[in-house]
């Protein structure tokens, strides 16, 4: 199907460069960051190119009952964006990014394509939206969308869910840096704690932070400039 993507292109040096996708939530589209934060201004001088995809509802996951979105972002985004734009082709030059659905889908996709992605980053993700045992009506996500994505039975222990496959994650793959932060008011603060805290137990280093903040763009946009830095700091003098 036709699908779209927003690309910013660094503003000098001529490349190949390191590359961010970069996931929207589940209300929003390919627009929303551009629309709703000043990422454009904060990448200047930066040698990163951040992709937007479209990513519909469908979190970033390949779904039980539809559109396979995690092979999707893997293989035709990703395809995409190495064959039209100046980018390295290496997994240590490729990152992943998103807030709230695409918080998870980051995770979902650094996790599940460990050889593709050097490092991830969630913004108040819906870390354990699989874990929660049963779809719940709710104004943005009822009971027809979840049984499509994570199945009718439970998603605990399948590949939507992020405990399974950080229980599973291969000893013979690399591990993505990862980089989790919500906000202390933000209603899926519990979740973010949890997971956090599941993940230590099972092994998979990672940071996490707080920030005073909501489940809002006016979070989002002070926290991206960090998650760009976390991207770059440590990556953009390997050879890639």
């Amino acid at each position: 199907m036709h699908v779209s993507a927003n690309v910013l292109l660094p503003d000098q040096g001529t490349g190949p460069f390191h590359t961010l996708y970069l996931l929207h939530g589940l209300s929003d589209d390919h627009s929303i960051w551009l629309r709703r934060t000043r990422i454009e201004h904060y990448l200047l001088g930066k040698p990163l190119i951040v992709v937007m995809p479209q990513g519909f509802r469908g979190f970033y996951t390949n779904n039980t009952d539809g559109p396979r979105y995690a092979d999707y972002i893997v293989n035709d985004v990703v395809g995409a964006t190495e064959r039209f734009f100046p980018a390295h082709k290496n997994r240590s030059a490729r990152h992943v990014g998103g807030l709230s659905m695409g918080g998870y889908g980051a995770l979902r996709l650094g996790l599940g394509f460990p050889e593709h992605f050097e490092s991830v980053h969630s913004h108040s993700g819906a870390l354990l939206y699989p874990n929660r045992g049963a779809p719940r009506d709710s104004s943005l996500f009822g009971t027809h969308e979840y049984p499509q994505i994570f199945g009718r039975s439970s998603a605990v222990g399948t590949d939507h869910d992020l405990l399974h496959l950080a229980a599973t994650f291969p000893a013979n793959k690399p591990r993505p840096r990862i980089l989790i932060d919500c906000g202390t008011e933000d209603f899926l603060i519990d979740q973010n704690r949890q997971a956090s805290a599941e993940l230590k137990r099972l092994g998979l280093t990672h940071t996490y932070r707080e920030f005073p903040g909501a489940h809002n763009w006016d979070y989002w946009d002070v926290h991206i400039r960090a998650a760009i830095d976390f991207h770059l700091n440590e990556t953009i003098n390997a050879k890639a």
